[in-house]
C-alpha cells in the first residue's frame, strides 16, 4: 500500500489540508493519507496551541466533513511513539510497516525551511517526498537549500514510486488560501 503522511500542528485543520490531500490521492496513486497530528512542533510556540486532543478531534471533524474517512484518517502516531521529530517518526513508521510505501506531503511552506528541522536530510533519505505548490512560497521553495541539495533526486510526480528515496517531487496544484493562521487570527477577532 501507498501512504502519504501529512504531518502538522492542525491547529486548525482545514479546507487547504483537505485540498492537498485531494491532491496527493489522485497525483501520487495513494490509496490513503494519514494526518500526523503533532503533540508540538519543536520549532512553534505552544502559545495560541489548541490541546492535542482537540486538534485531533477537529482534524477528524474535517476529514469525515469532506467525505474521506475511507482513505483520510487524522493520527495520533507522534503521541503513541512519544516522537516529535519527523525524521525520528519516519524511521519508526518504516520499522513498525515494512510492507508500507510512505511518501512525506508538504507544502512549499515547509521546502522553504526544512533545513531548520532536526536531521532534515534523514527525512528525504528514509521516504519519497512531495512538495505541494503554496503561494507564495513556491520559488523561495525551489530555490531553497533542500531543493538545492537533493536537485538530482527531484523526479516528476508519475515517476515518483519507481525511484528509491532519496526522491522527490514538485506537484503543481490549484492553490487554495485556507490557512491555519488566518482562521486562528479571525476567530480571534469575533470574540
Amino acid at each position: 500500500m501507498r501512504i502519504g503522511l501529512l504531518g502538522g500542528s492542525f491547529n486548525p485543520a482545514h479546507a487547504g489540508h483537505i485540498h492537498l490531500t485531494r491532491e496527493a490521492l489522485r497525483s501520487l496513486s495513494l490509496d490513503q493519507v494519514w494526518w500526523l497530528v503533532s503533540p508540538q512542533n519543536p520549532l512553534k510556540t505552544s502559545a495560541g496551541m489548541a490541546g492535542f486532543a482537540a486538534r485531533l478531534k477537529g482534524a477528524n471533524e474535517t476529514i469525515a466533513r469532506a467525505g474521506l474517512t475511507r482513505r483520510v484518517v487524522a493520527a495520533d502516531i507522534e503521541t503513541r511513539l512519544g516522537v516529535t521529530q519527523t525524521a525520528r517518526t519516519l524511521r519508526l513508521l518504516r520499522r513498525r510497516y515494512p510492507r508500507l510505501d510512505f511518501v512525506w506531503l508538504m507544502g512549499a511552506d515547509n521546502l522553504a525551511q526544512i533545513a531548520r528541522w532536526w536531521r532534515w536530510t534523514g527525512i528525504f533519505k528514509a521516504v519519497r517526498v512531495a512538495v505541494f505548490d503554496r503561494s507564495p512560497y513556491s520559488y523561495a521553495a525551489l530555490a531553497s537549500t533542500a531543493a538545492v541539495r537533493f536537485s538530482k533526486d527531484r523526479t516528476p510526480a508519475k515517476a515518483l514510486w519507481r525511484r528509491e528515496p532519496p526522491a522527490w517531487t514538485y506537484v503543481a496544484m490549484r492553490r487554495h488560501p485556507a490557512s491555519a493562521t488566518a482562521i486562528r487570527t479571525a476567530q480571534q477577532n469575533k470574540l
